[in-house]
C-alpha cells in the first residue's frame, strides 16, 4: 500500500487543496481546518447547510491565506494575532476563536448570500479534545475537522462503490474521491480492506497513526465539490451496502502518535 494524495481544507468547508508533502502535526495535518466560518450566534457553517462553500478556493500565502470564489478576485487575509474573543461553537461545543476581519466576513457573507464571519483557531494544543473520548486519550486534539484530525480513505473502495451505484441503476456515478474530503487516499489496497485497519496502527512514511473508527458520512458527501449542486449519492447506494448501526460507513478516522512529514508515494504498513 502507498499514499496516493494528500488533501487539506484550510477553512473547514472550503475546496481541497492538494500537497505532495504535509507536516503531520498532533491536530491533524499543517494547516487544516484552522478556519471556520460562523453565523452571527457562533454556530459553524458548512456544507451540510450551505452547499455552495465547496466553491470557495483557498491558497495558503506567508502570513495568511487568500480567499476567492469563481468570477471574485483573490482576497488576501492576514493570519491575526491571536485574540480569542470570537465564542464560536461547533457541534455544540463552545470554542474561544479568533475574528478574520471584516474584509473576509463581508466576502463570504455576499458569496454565501447570508450573514457569517470567518474565524482562527489560534492554539489547537488547547482547544479542542478528540471527541468520542471511551477511543481516544485525553490527550488528543483536533482542530475544526468534524472530529478526528485526519481522515483516510481508499482507492479500491471507491472503486467498489462507484459499481454498486452503477448496478444500482443511478445515473449520478462515477464518484470522484473529492466527494469524500479526506486527508490521505491510499492505493494498492483492496477493497474495503480498512475495516481491519480499526483499533490498529498504520505507519505512513515516518509518522504512526492509530485508527480508532470508522467515519459515518453526510450529506456534504452528495454535493459535486465542482459545482455545488447536490445529489442522491452515495448516501443512497451506501444505505444498502455499507449501513452498520445506522452509520453510513466510508472511510477510517485516525489519530497521529508522533509528528513528521508524510509524502505521496509513501509505503502505508498495519501494525
Amino acid at each position: 500500500m502507498r499514499v496516493g494524495a494528500l488533501y487539506t481544507y484550510p477553512v473547514k468547508g472550503c475546496r481541497r487543496v492538494e500537497h505532495e508533502q504535509a507536516t503531520v502535526e498532533p491536530w491533524g495535518l499543517a494547516g487544516d481546518r484552522r478556519w471556520m466560518v460562523i453565523d452571527p450566534d457562533g454556530k459553524e457553517v458548512t456544507q451540510r447547510e450551505v452547499a455552495r462553500l465547496a466553491l470557495l478556493r483557498v491558497r495558503t500565502v506567508d502570513g495568511g491565506l487568500e480567499l476567492s470564489f469563481p468570477e471574485t478576485a483573490p482576497l488576501l487575509v492576514a493570519q491575526p494575532e491571536p485574540d480569542p474573543a470570537v465564542l464560536s461553537t461547533l457541534w455544540g461545543q463552545p470554542l474561544p476563536a479568533t475574528a478574520a476581519g471584516p474584509a473576509a466576513d463581508a466576502l463570504l457573507s455576499k458569496e454565501l448570500d447570508r450573514d457569517v464571519r470567518l474565524v482562527w483557531m489560534d492554539d489547537p494544543a488547547t482547544r479542542r479534545p478528540v471527541p468520542e473520548p471511551e477511543l481516544n486519550k485525553p490527550t488528543d486534539r483536533v482542530s475544526y475537522a468534524d472530529g478526528y484530525p485526519l481522515l483516510v480513505a481508499n482507492t479500491a473502495s471507491l472503486d467498489r462503490l462507484n459499481d454498486w451505484i452503477f448496478e444500482g441503476g443511478s445515473l449520478e456515478g462515477p464518484l470522484p474521491m473529492a466527494r469524500f474530503r479526506p486527508n490521505l487516499v491510499v492505493e494498492g489496497a483492496e477493497a474495503f480492506a480498512e475495516d481491519g485497519w480499526i483499533g490498529r496502527r498504520l505507519r505512513v512514511g515516518e509518522v504512526v497513526f492509530r485508527a480508532p473508527s470508522a467515519c459515518g458520512r453526510c450529506i456534504v458527501t452528495t454535493t459535486d465539490q465542482e459545482t455545488g449542486d447536490r445529489g442522491h449519492e452515495p448516501l443512497r447506494t451506501l444505505a444498502r451496502h455499507r449501513n452498520v448501526n445506522q452509520k453510513l460507513l466510508f472511510g477510517v478516522n485516525l489519530v497521529p502518535e508522533n509528528v513528521g512529514i508524510i509524502r505521496v508515494g509513501d509505503p502505508v504498513e498495519l501494525s
